[in-house]
């Protein structure tokens, strides 16, 4: 390291600090006697996804985010709570002590966390994340949900759309 001012290499500590993510020193050139602000954090080791095809990626996270941005798109859930999920799901994938995690671990992980919060959000990601062919594969993740909860299955409800008689049915009615 050198002094930002002079580009000597060589200075004093004169206060040091531990703060959430590291370690603030505030140091003194020899030379110059500018002072000025260092700080230390811990950088964690660089985690790599392999991919489907077998591709080795740098993990991003705002890869994550934008799928979970995606899912939860127009549904009652706050960016700070996506927000968290991946941060969960990182601090996860980091403590595992694995340099190299499997897609399919991190869509795991991401479908977990969707079940649990919203089940349309986990929907819409499961209909992409599994690629989905057909309404049937659709129909089975649902009837799988409902199941789940303690619900009936959607495909044993029935529907009665038949009005009493002598009314008018909502859809067909006139606003005056």
């Amino acid at each position: 390291m050198k002094c930002p001012q002079c580009g000597f290499n060589d200075f004093k500590v004169v206060d040091s600090r531990d703060t959430d993510d590291g370690v603030r020193r505030r140091r003194e050139c020899l030379a110059c006697h500018r002072r000025f602000t260092t700080y230390e954090r811990i950088q964690p080791a660089a985690l790599y996804v392999i991919k489907k095809d077998g591709r080795r990626e740098e993990f991003n996270k705002e890869k994550i985010l934008g799928g979970l941005r995606k899912a939860c798109e127009k549904r009652p859930i706050t960016s700070g709570v996506v927000e968290r999920i991946a941060d969960d799901i990182e601090k996860e994938l980091i403590d595992s002590n694995h340099s190299d995690i499997s897609s399919f671990i991190i869509g795991d992980k991401v479908m977990e966390k969707l079940k649990v919060l919203d089940n349309i959000a986990y929907i819409r990601f499961a209909s992409v994340y599994r690629k989905f062919t057909d309404i049937s594969e659709l129909k089975q993740e649902i009837d799988h949900l409902l199941a789940k909860e303690g619900a009936v299955s959607a495909s044993q409800l029935t529907f009665d759309i038949a009005e009493p008689a002598g009314t008018t049915p909502k859809h067909s009615r006139r606003a005056s």
